[in-house]
C-alpha cells in the first residue's frame, strides 16, 4: 500500500517549493519592469503564468487521486 510519504509528500513538496521559486520568479520579473503591469498583453501573460502553474498542479492532484483510487 502506498503511504503517504509515497504519494503526497511529494506533491506538496514539488508545489510547495516549486511555488515559493515560482512566487520569487514573478516578482523578480515584476520588479524589473521585464514584466509592466501596465500594458494589457503583459497582464495576459501574467495571468498565463498563474494558471500554467494551477492547471500542471491540479492535473498532478488528479493524476495521484486516480491512481490512489484505482486500488
Amino acid at each position: 500500500m502506498i503511504d503517504f510519504n509515497q504519494s503526497w509528500l511529494p506533491f506538496i513538496y514539488l508545489y510547495g517549493v516549486g511555488g515559493i521559486f515560482f512566487a520569487i520568479g514573478v516578482r523578480l520579473i515584476v520588479k524589473t519592469n521585464a514584466l509592466n503591469l501596465s500594458i494589457h498583453r503583459h497582464r495576459i501573460w501574467l495571468k498565463l503564468l498563474f494558471f500554467g502553474f494551477g492547471f500542471y498542479m491540479l492535473l498532478h492532484l488528479i493524476l495521484i487521486l486516480l491512481a490512489l483510487g484505482s486500488k
